[in-house]
């Protein structure tokens, strides 16, 4: 597991962008600090992207979070290298010298492309096979990124919500000027918090998940292709040449 420091540094410098230009313009960082502004946006985004999302779905996403500071470790040369000796392994004893050290794989799709490999399962079949895991694991990561890009969606909108309903307070209470201050302050401030959170967090959050597994999947199709070299007995120099183009 690696740290991704400029997703970090990214979220820093967005945040210190917009609360440094406030105070520059003489503001107050306090004035920004809104309890009811965030529980109108903040559960209000969270209750619409519930009702839109199934459950799994929805918490597959939620999980998903950790990937943005720590991404799952899947590194093309590293693949590269273990093909090529499981190629050259198998090129000098045969396809159940393999067979030993398939269970300690901690990776399950891995682990399984290796099963059909020393089972000897043709290679058509062995990519018909895992293709499929692929487009399962695609499908439901692509659904589970959507999860933070419709709540992009819907931030901003509640943050009109909720700019709203501190001017219905603001009206309510007219006869009284010691209160209208704070429904001035929900008005807006529900409003750059549904705004800053979909352009400053959600919508890059989603954006940076597809990445991600757009990589897991071109990894999961280079290891297809290695396996499907090493069970057509493609020489490993060769292998090794042909999964370095995915390599950029």
């Amino acid at each position: 597991m690696r740290f991704d420091f400029n997703s970090a540094i990214g979220l820093i410098l967005a945040l210190s962008g917009i609360v440094g230009g406030h105070i520059l313009e003489g503001g107050h960082v306090d004035s920004l600090l809104q309890v009811t502004a965030f529980v109108i946006v903040a559960g209000g985004t969270v209750g619409a992207v519930m009702l839109q999302t199934p459950i799994r779905v929805f918490w597959g996403g939620i999980r998903m979070l950790e990937w943005i500071f720590i991404p799952p470790n899947y590194a093309s040369e590293s693949l590269i290298r273990q093909i090529t000796v499981w190629s050259s392994a198998v090129r000098k004893e045969g396809l159940l010298i393999l067979d030993a050290g398939v269970e300690e794989i901690k990776d399950p799709f891995v682990r399984k492309g290796m099963h059909l490999l020393v089972d000897g399962t043709p290679p058509e079949k062995m990519r018909e096979m895992l293709e499929v895991d692929i487009n399962a694991f695609e499908d439901f990561g692509r659904q589970s990124a959507r999860v933070w890009e419709a709540a992009g969606g819907y931030a901003p909108t509640i943050g009109i919500l909720g700019a709203v309903l501190g001017l219905i307070h603001v009206m309510e209470n007219l006869s009284n000027p010691a209160k209208l201050g704070g429904g001035i302050a929900v008005a807006f401030v529900a409003t750059i918090y549904g705004v800053g959170l979909a352009n400053l967090v959600f919508l890059p959050i989603a954006n940076k998940l597809k990445t991600l597994i757009n990589q897991q999947v071109i990894w999961r199709e280079m290891l297809i292709d290695g396996l499907v070299a090493i069970a057509q007995g493609e020489n490993p120099r060769i292998i090794e040449e042909k999964l370095l183009g995915y390599v950029v």
